[in-house]
């Protein structure tokens, strides 16, 4: 008999909402902090080329490996219902599928690299002593790429398995590992901003190793490496659904990017001032943004085991208690922001006039988590579900919004910029909603 049909009220494991949050949370932060341990060490070095070098370094990849994220995010809402719908054998076949997808991407980005980096390094304004040290620094750390594709996927695995907290010690050591190499090939052995590229190059194979180990280590998962390199595992048949998923989740994901973008854009063209002010209210939100991502992952997994169980009930239940939590989090941010938000924001500024503006668009620090949160947590209930297209549609249209909003807005300056972030957030979260019962309707039929 279906779970749908049950007359009992369904049962929220509180706990478990938190047991992934949490870690996800923490995860989120230890992760950012790799670009910053980077322009710390540089910052030793005392020289102004080669800190923007690896500034314009961090953004490259920023934008060449975050398109990619769809690897960890795909494969965990994969793994989480196969978790309950099929065992543990299908959720180490999505493995192997991540694991092929990874590999072939990553061999594209070996094979275009004499393409890509050029492109990437003119488009981002490197000139002159920056280009060159810029040149060395993403020349190593390009051929992390192998590394980071296959990391995603086997991340996305032990997240959609609930292992979060050895996931949090894991990026705990690769962030440690890369600071403690960086301080030593960089500055002990005098390396400059090459021994800060091996460093990355050095942790981010180290983590991959890592991994590795600890996927095919249990005693319960003595057949992994025979369901791995199965040959019906990764047949075109099966890689085919694989690919369908992640292609969304990819095009949905270059989207936002590109939306982000145009906030650096138009920032720029209101002069350097702006550009720094807005930067600091963006580097806020990312930080709001990767705590509150930690509902994100609750929802991907909880959710996803509820789809793969067929439990609609319980799936409508985790989709309302994770939510609840998420909002609670959010005004926890939120006033936080109010009591600091002025002396973070000129903490962070480089002149009183950058830090006057900033303070100036600091409210926006306060509205902005209620804003995000929904749609963050509903970004994890369409993954754990695998409703990647609606997801890409709930994403174009709030984009297409956002854009017109940028144009009828660009009178009120930055209040019109960021008002128009925040209606872009807002209506991402109301079309997903309002999506969400025919797809509950469809998905959960049975």
């Amino acid at each position: 008999m279906s779970h749908s049909s049950s007359t009992t009220l369904p049962s929220v494991d509180t706990r478990a909402i938190w047991a992934i949050a949490i870690p996800a949370m923490l995860t989120n932060v230890a992760t950012a902090l790799i670009g910053i341990g980077d322009m710390w060490i540089v910052g030793r070095l005392e020289d102004a080329a080669t800190q923007g070098a690896v500034d314009v370094g961090a953004r490259l990849f920023a934008v060449l490996f975050t398109v990619m994220n769809f690897l960890k995010t795909g494969t965990t809402g994969l793994v989480a219902q196969a978790g309950t719908r099929d065992g543990t054998t299908e959720q180490v076949r999505l493995l192997a599928r991540g694991l092929v997808i990874g590999t072939m991407i990553a061999a594209l980005l070996v094979l275009l690299k004499p393409l890509l980096m050029p492109l990437f390094l003119s488009a981002l304004g490197a000139q002159g002593d920056v280009l060159e040290a810029a040149s060395i620094y993403a020349g190593i750390r390009y051929w992390t790429a192998p590394g980071v594709m296959l990391n995603l996927a086997l991340i996305g695995f032990l997240v959609g398995r609930r292992q979060m907290t050895a996931v949090l010690i894991i990026e705990v050591i690769y962030n440690a590992l890369n600071v403690a190499l960086g301080l030593f090939l960089a500055l002990e052995l005098e390396w400059g901003i090459a021994g800060i590229g091996w460093s990355s190059f050095i942790a981010e194979y180290a983590k991959l190793a890592i991994l590795i180990a600890l996927v095919l280590y249990p005693s319960s998962d003595r057949r992994v490496i025979g369901i791995l390199f199965e040959k019906a595992t990764i047949s075109w048949s099966r890689l085919r659904p694989f690919l369908s998923t992640n292609r969304d989740l990819f095009l949905r994901t270059l989207v936002l990017t590109v939306a982000l973008a145009a906030i650096t854009r138009l920032s720029a063209e209101r002069g350097p001032e702006v550009l720094a002010a807005n930067g600091v209210i963006y580097q806020l939100f990312v930080f709001s943004a990767l705590l509150l991502d930690g509902f994100e992952n609750s929802a991907q997994v909880l959710n996803g085991e509820r789809k793969g169980d067929g439990d609609r009930v319980s799936f409508s239940a985790y989709t309302k208690a994770i939510l609840w939590r998420g909002v609670a989090a959010a005004a926890l941010l939120s006033f936080a922001f109010i009591l600091f938000a002025n002396p973070i924001v000129a903490s962070f500024a480089a002149t009183p006039e950058v830090a006057r503006i900033a303070q100036d668009q600091a409210i926006w620090l306060i509205v902005i988590p209620f804003a995000g949160v929904a749609s963050f947590v509903f970004d994890g209930v369409f993954v754990g579900a695998s409703w990647t297209r609606a997801m890409l549609l709930s994403m174009v249209g709030a984009s297409m919004l956002f854009a017109l909003s940028l144009w009828l807005t660009w009178p009120l300056g930055n209040a019109g910029l960021w008002g128009s972030f925040v209606l872009f957030l807002a209506v991402r979260a109301g079309l997903q909603a309002a999506m969400m019962p025919g797809l509950i309707r469809r998905s959960f039929s049975n």
